[in-house]
């Protein structure tokens, strides 16, 4: 994992999007060495002019976003099968090239712009094809991955053993578990094919004849000297990551378990900031993009408006107050997806996949995530960001607070558009999905930087086409 402005990126994620950035360099370069003249530098033919070279990091630059707008780097948080990666990336190529063609027209290469994406795209297609491949292949024979030791044997050993073996980007290879005097009752681990090690061997040794690269002290309570510290301590001057159950899984899965988690560790830990220049910047970028998605997006608003009308009776707006930042109540916006009387009876409902209380139209525009363009208003007010977590309804906050840890958390943020929860985790209709939800929501609070909103705005664009997420 590579750490970003505090947000950690799988590596394998940054080596494919550099990937795919070069062969599409390396593409249009040799689809232009392969043109007559006036594409090529006179005075040294075997060398691309500079024209061609600011064309060539262009559209490597576009094509690399555009292959983030379709998902293909979303690894460990999606499941998609390789097919289904190299149709996205055809789907993205074929997009690209039609716009680059344009592009080369509007600045006057006519001759030359359907030459040479005939030249480039069938390279980078085969480009497209062979970087997934490789990436699964490497994924699947575990190259580069984590070698890791459990310590502990109880519940949390087993559930972090169970998330390495479903990450289906093979970050992490389990090599065994250490017990502990403080685990609780054994867990199952019978189905697991790793070693359980005896105790009359240090970590230290096992960490050295395994080859292990990282120490996961799965272990709800630690003091006591249940858990043995001097041997953690050994490991850790060795340059061997120790991390507890908090910190595993901020790292490998983006979200800050609440069953584990200390008040100890929110106000010692880092992160939780909110100084001055961060919420200058942010509420600077959420007034430009606001505007910008607004402008985009006034046609596409235009039509749902229509639509909504023709399709049922009722206000095409719908306002419903919501919960903000610091606990404060506004009224939040989105085109009316649900028939008027859904609450005849005043008594808050979860909404459901599937709700009957949904219209035709509203079926689409919910799954399409269309109904939440009218809080781009909100945005421009300052009671929304672009991105944070989704504000709840205040009779869902009470029961939230009364049921799940730190749940007050989320509101020292403006609640968001979108997400982390959002394109992170599917959709959520009970308290148990809230509940992990808020665990996504509360690595957002600590871990919030510009890097980690654009980020969640461009998987965004993957959960909208591909409804990967959920509202």
């Amino acid at each position: 994992m590579l750490k970003i402005f505090k947000h950690h990126i799988p590596v394998w994620s940054v080596l494919e999007l550099v990937a795919d950035s070069l062969l599409c360099f390396a593409a249009v370069l040799l689809a232009a060495a392969r043109l007559p003249g006036a594409t090529l530098d006179p005075q040294r033919h075997a060398f691309p002019s500079s024209d061609v070279l600011l064309w060539a990091a262009g559209f490597a630059g576009f094509m690399a976003l555009l292959y983030s707008f379709v998902g293909l780097y979303r690894q460990g948080a999606i499941r998609v099968s390789l097919r289904a990666l190299f149709g996205r990336g055809l789907v993205a190529l074929s997009m690209g090239s039609c716009i680059a063609y344009a592009a080369l027209q509007a600045d006057g290469n006519r001759d030359y712009a359907l030459l040479l994406l005939l030249y480039a795209v069938p390279v980078m297609a085969v480009g497209v094809i062979a970087v997934r491949s490789v990436g699964y292949l490497a994924r699947r024979a575990a190259v580069g991955a984590r070698r890791v030791l459990i310590v502990g044997t109880g519940a949390e050993a087993l559930s972090v053993a169970t998330d390495l073996a479903a990450d289906s980007a093979a970050r992490h290879l389990l090599v065994g578990f250490y017990p502990t005097s403080a685990d609780e009752p054994a867990a199952s681990l019978a189905g697991i094919p790793v070693p359980i090690f005896p105790m009359q061997l240090s970590i230290d040794d096992v960490v050295q004849k395994h080859r292990v690269d990282e120490v996961i002290v799965a272990v709800r309570e630690q003091r006591g000297g249940g858990v043995p510290m001097d041997q953690l301590l050994a490991c850790r001057i060795r340059g061997i990551p120790v991390l507890d159950l908090a910190g595993f899984f901020e790292r490998a899965k983006g979200e800050v378990p609440t069953d584990s988690l200390k008040a100890s560790w929110l106000v010692y830990g880092h992160g939780f900031v909110q100084d001055g220049v961060r919420t200058a910047v942010k509420r600077a970028f959420d007034l430009v993009m606001s505007l910008v998605l607004l402008l985009i997006a006034s046609p596409i608003m235009v039509i749902t408006a229509i639509a909504i009308k023709l399709d049922s009776r009722g206000p095409l707006i719908y306002r419903q107050e919501r919960v903000g930042l610091g606990g404060r109540s506004f009224m939040c916006l989105k085109f009316r997806s649900m028939s008027v009387d859904a609450e005849k009876d005043g008594v808050a409902r979860w909404a459901t996949k599937n709700d009957s209380r949904v219209t035709r139209v509203g079926a689409f525009i919910r799954k399409c995530r269309i109904d939440e363009l009218p809080q781009l208003i909100s945005v421009l007010r300052g009671e929304m960001s672009l991105v944070g977590p989704r504000p709840e309804r205040p009779s869902f906050v009470q029961q939230l607070q009364a049921e799940i840890p730190f749940y007050d958390i989320r509101h020292s943020v403006k609640p968001g558009v979108t997400g982390w929860a959002q394109v992170r985790y599917s959709y959520g209709a009970s308290v148990e999905d809230a509940r992990r939800k808020h665990q996504f929501d509360l690595y957002y609070v600590k871990n919030h930087s510009l890097f980690l909103d654009l980020l969640v705005l461009v998987e965004t664009v993957s959960v909208v086409l591909f409804r990967e997420g959920a509202q």
